[in-house]
């Protein structure tokens, strides 16, 4: 039986990073010293100052890969839909895929044709299952 709670808007995921202890005390000292609040804030901000760096060079590879930025949810009414229209989805997408618990894996199987996503893809384990040899 599947939870029926509804699963939260996932707007960030969990990353894990190995650092030196140098690097590690170098970031605690400019917490200290109040240049940001945790570790965090500094690592993000770090992390949104290179993807600013690299911004042209990104939106670039974003339209030449046709890739969707940002939330694509697919439930079953949509890709019931794409079925009977004939289609055969091709999902590129840069940020979060997501594909509604109502969603069996023989219809995923049927409809999806390919995954590739940058970023996270949520959907139930039977699902992801079923679009294993397709997820890129």
């Amino acid at each position: 039986m599947s939870d029926p709670r509804p699963r939260p808007i996932a707007d960030s995921e969990k990353l894990t990073i190995n650092l030196g202890v140098v690097d590690l005390g170098q970031i605690d000292l400019l917490v200290q010293e109040g240049f940001y609040s945790n570790r965090t804030d500094l690592i993000r901000t770090a992390i949104r100052n290179q993807l600013a760096t690299h911004g042209e060079v990104l939106r670039h590879a974003v339209a030449r890969r046709t890739l969707v930025v940002g939330l694509q949810d697919y439930g079953r009414r949509e890709l019931e839909a794409a079925r009977d229209a004939g289609e055969r989805l091709r999902i590129q997408a840069l940020g979060l895929v997501r594909i509604a618990d109502d969603v069996s894996p023989e219809l995923a199987q049927e409809v999806i044709e390919s995954i590739a996503v940058l970023g996270a893809l949520q959907a139930s384990p039977k699902v992801k299952a079923a679009l294993a040899g397709r997820i890129h």
